[in-house]
């Protein structure tokens, strides 16, 4: 077969999902994480990988265990890839010509410490497409943040799942997995032999929100059912500061996997047991039903009600 025949039948026959699949792979340098995200069992992950592999006839990853590494090939295919998600995007964000022209503000109250690129590349892809309409977002605590909606002074609200009041409707937005950390300046950092029991007399850092009732209560029966009981000495409701504390040796203490990725590979943080990790606390998307929105917020909602059909709705 021609070269100019082998690009014919890929273009023809290479299925977007595929590479769909991979780019959450590359992205999460893990199947089991890949997996979570697009909702799909690990074998369905792989087996999207060997036929994207079998399609492109190259090799996209080296498996370690547990741990993923692109190979330089796989790094080219993820930065296309990377951009026919950009393309996908823009098309389901175009409208007429005069949708471009609606303007207003949109209010997102949100608590503190997500960290998810596709959704900054959703804002960006989103802004072009409605330069006029304004972002407002504050920071504050999950319980604020439902009571805003509650009373009408924001548009949607980003939180760890809670109890939530009538006519405030919810969805996944992002899946999150807390696990434990020490940092670089803690004693336990660099031994590779330790046991959850090893862990139990060690002081905590933790988030103000950390506690039974609140959205941040799985963290704290981890705690009771392990049998932790040395204080916290470190608190706040930022995941950044939390994250600083920890690293600083103050104690130890759990945060999202995702956001200590890069920190991990840097050799600033270590994951400690147990393997499983802590707790799934999801960020989820809250809106109040009952709200009239005007043509800004029904936008950005549509937008991005969008987004997360894509994010999690890859079939393979």
């Amino acid at each position: 077969m021609s070269n100019e025949r082998s690009d014919t039948y890929l273009n023809d026959r290479l299925d977007w999902n595929l590479l769909r699949t991979f780019l959450a792979i590359a992205r999460e340098r893990s199947v089991s994480r890949a997996a979570t995200r697009l909702h799909l069992t690990q074998p369905a992950v792989s087996q999207a990988l060997r036929r994207l592999e079998d399609q492109l006839g190259m090799r996209l990853v080296d498996r370690h265990g547990p741990r993923i590494e692109v190979t330089q090939a796989g790094i080219e295919v993820q930065q296309i890839a990377e951009d026919v998600y950009g393309t996908i995007s823009r098309l389901s964000l175009a409208k007429v010509d005069g949708d471009h022209d609606i303007s207003g503000v949109v209010r997102l109250n949100t608590v503190s410490g997500i960290d998810f690129p596709a959704y900054d590349s959703f804002l960006a892809e989103f802004h072009r497409d409605y330069p006029r309409i304004e972002l407002e977002s504050q920071e504050m605590r999950s319980a604020d943040v439902v009571s805003s909606l509650q009373q009408k002074a924001a548009t949607l609200g980003l939180t760890p799942r809670r109890t939530l009041p009538k006519k405030v409707e919810s969805r996944v937005f992002l899946r999150q997995r807390y696990a434990l950390f020490c940092g670089r300046h803690h004693p336990l950092f660099g031994r590779t032999d330790l046991r959850t029991s090893d862990l139990v007399s060690e002081k905590f850092v933790s988030f103000t929100g950390d506690k039974v009732g609140d959205h941040m209560s799985p963290l704290t029966f981890f705690r009771d059912e392990m049998g932790f009981t040395e204080r916290v000495i470190g608190s706040s409701s930022s995941m950044w500061e939390v994250k600083r504390f920890i690293f600083a040796g103050f104690g130890i203490g759990c945060l999202p996997e995702h956001v200590v990725h890069e920190d991990i590979a840097q050799g600033r943080f270590q994951r400690l047991p147990p393997d499983e990790g802590v707790a799934d606390l999801d960020v989820h998307l809250l809106w109040s039903s009952d709200r009239k929105f005007s043509a800004a917020e029904t936008a950005f909602l549509d937008a991005l009600h969008g987004f997360i059909d894509r994010e999690t709705g890859a079939v393979v």
